[in-house]
């Protein structure tokens, strides 16, 4: 799963990628220092891990992981070419969510593109330039399928109303996820997965903000992570001594378990003496579907699963001990995992 960091040039969408991966990559105080997208892997903090090591004796432990995308800047008129804008708008199709970062703090020695800070002005052309473009994707499917249900497709039709309510509300300068759909529906999802529009995505907004910056009301209002990029950046060459000497704390796992929140995904955990890990499964998966995360023969080859919450294993002491108490129990197909469940799976050979 690839969350895309996006913003106007210069707000620090680099160097937050650099505090999230601790890669060494060009940052620079002009727009357009990034040009290819820088791409890092990066683990999602979870104290549960060790809690659970403890109990198993475990010899390792491995976290979840969620991908990063540093995209170069968004400028106006980007939905027509310029600056970087088709290269910008073909590298956010390929993500599954979006960071936007939105700068608050004022600093004369860093160039703003517009020559002033002004977060919501900012976020507006941003907002603009993807919703433009969406409509040029929503129009191109509106003839196509224009031209089918002329022909009776009854799918046609169907997928004909959900475009025509997207481009409605694009054309009031909403965003394409503030329209209602039923995503059970089997040519909802396909329309949908098929124009993957880029104002459909998940977003959660960084703000960019020194301590004492203000924040404006309609900013706190939007799903946000408040961090100080620079220092985050700082912070990575400092042992957790000298930052606690300098009253520097670090608020980037905020962030992390915020994006990770964003995609919909939560973790379920096995343990045992050689390792205890950290599964990546989706809100509402059922127990096949989590096995399947391990090996896809699991998922086909699926029995059953012995599941305990971790708070109770952990107070337990030991996997028979939280059985014995009544804490553990068998669980089939219909099963639907938790966050912090810890699974065991049989399955056929």
């Amino acid at each position: 799963m690839k969350i895309g960091i996006v913003g106007l040039p210069n707000v620090g969408k680099s160097t937050l990628f650099k505090a999230l991966t601790h890669k060494d990559i060009d940052i620079n105080n002009y727009p357009f220092c990034t040009i290819e997208p820088n791409v890092g892997v990066v683990e999602v903090p979870d104290a549960r891990l060790d809690a659970l090591a403890a109990v198993s004796k475990s010899q390792k432990t491995i976290p979840a992981v969620v991908e990063f995308v540093d995209i170069a800047g968004l400028v106006k008129g980007a939905s027509e070419g310029e600056g970087l804008g088709n290269k910008f708008l073909h590298n956010i199709r390929e993500v599954d969510a979006i960071v936007q970062v939105v700068r608050v703090f004022a600093n004369d020695t860093i160039t703003h593109v517009h020559e002033s800070v002004d977060p919501e002005r900012d976020i507006e052309i941003i907002e603009t330039e993807l919703i433009l473009a969406d409509m040029a994707t929503v129009d191109k499917t509106l003839q196509r399928l224009t031209k089918r249900a002329r022909g009776n497709d009854k799918d046609a039709v169907a997928q004909l109303d959900v475009v025509e309510r997207v481009r409605t509300a694009l054309d009031a300068g909403a965003l394409a996820r503030s329209v209602p759909l039923d995503m059970t529906d089997t040519n909802t999802q396909t329309i949908v997965r098929e124009m993957s529009l880029l104002t459909m995505k998940p977003l959660l907004y960084v703000y960019n903000m020194m301590e004492g910056d203000a924040l404006p009301p309609s900013l706190a209002a939007k799903p946000h992570v408040q961090l100080d990029v620079k220092i985050e950046e700082e912070l990575i060459a400092m042992t957790p001594q000298e930052a606690a000497e300098l009253e520097m704390t670090s608020h980037i796992d905020a962030l992390i378990t915020a994006a990770y929140d964003l995609l919909g995904l939560q973790t379920y955990f096995t343990t045992g003496e050689v390792e205890t890990r950290a599964w990546t499964v989706r809100k509402g998966a059922l127990a096949p579907e989590a096995a399947g995360v391990i090996h896809t023969d699991f998922e086909e080859k699926f029995i059953c699963a012995d599941v305990v919450y971790w708070e109770d294993l952990v107070a337990a002491g030991s996997r028979a001990a939280a059985r014995d108490a009544g804490k553990l129990q068998t669980v089939g197909k219909d099963y639907v995992v938790r966050d912090g469940d810890v699974m065991e799976f049989k399955h056929g050979a």
